[in-house]
């Protein structure tokens, strides 16, 4: 229709026409222009928010994991020293909750980490879409260190782990774990991490049997030195945790809205 116009304009050689027409057409396109930046701002604005708010729902898991891993090595630790101060007489425990406390300094926490967002925004290469600095800034610390993963390692491969399950015969394992092992934590109760390993339990064994297990435990001449390599272990971990990563802790607390 503008074409035809312009035609008949320009064979009339009406100017005026003319000059109308073709602001008509550059404000046309620059309406379209606009049109489209503006719809696109707003797509994108839609996509930041949505990443945003599924990338701050991963941190909030993260924030609960962090400080389960943490408190879940508190009460390992607990239980390591337990059995060497035991072994060396300076604080003596029955024969069942030496067993006990030798387990529990096995135990090891993993979670499957919840970095689905993040590296979806990595991946297609939108981690700019996440505007707030902090958010954006503790993921990428978190999601970027090896120490998690390195802290359940450790625990995996604790040699007390394997001089537990090479002395204590399958019946006390199996009683050890099913009494007092890792008690169910639903994801995101704060309260129920406290102490979800060192709660008071017992073993439902003959006495013979329990005295045999830990006889068998004690007599091994590794133990000492396991038990002192995983409680070392398991401080270094809480150390790093809790001290090393304090600025990364605080920002997570914040983000689930638990403060400092």
């Amino acid at each position: 229709m503008i074409l035809r116009s312009v035609t008949e304009h320009v064979k009339a050689q009406n100017w005026t026409a003319i000059a109308i027409d073709f602001v008509i057409v550059v404000l046309g396109v620059f309406i379209g222009i606009q049109l489209g930046n503006w719809n696109e701002d707003r797509e994108t604005r839609e996509r930041a928010s949505v990443f945003s708010e599924r990338l701050t729902e991963d941190l909030r898991y993260e924030a609960w994991a962090y400080e389960y891993l943490l408190e879940y090595n508190k009460d390992v630790r607990r239980s390591a020293r337990a059995a060497l101060d035991s072994l060396s007489g300076e604080a003596p425990l029955s024969d069942e909750q030496f067993l006990v406390s030798v387990y529990r300094a096995t135990q090891y926490k993993y979670h499957d980490r919840g970095r689905a967002t993040y590296d979806e925004l990595l991946s297609t290469g939108e981690i700019g879409l996440i505007r707030d600095e902090t958010l954006r800034t503790t993921a990428i610390s978190l999601f970027n260190t090896d120490l998690l993963d390195v802290i359940a390692e450790e625990g995996r491969a604790a040699p007390v782990r394997t001089i537990f399950r090479r002395r204590a015969p399958a019946a006390v394992q199996a009683a050890v774990l099913r009494q007092c092992g890792d008690r169910f934590v639903a994801s995101g109760d704060y309260e129920a991490i406290v102490d979800s390993l060192a709660y008071p339990c017992s073993l439902d064994l003959p006495p013979g049997e329990i005295e045999r297990a830990a006889g068998l435990l004690r007599a091994d001449p590794d133990l000492v030195e396991a038990l002192q390599i995983r409680f070392a272990d398991v401080e270094t971990a809480i150390t790093d945790l809790e001290t090393v990563n304090a600025p990364m802790v605080d920002k997570l607390r914040a983000i689930a809205g638990r403060g400092t």
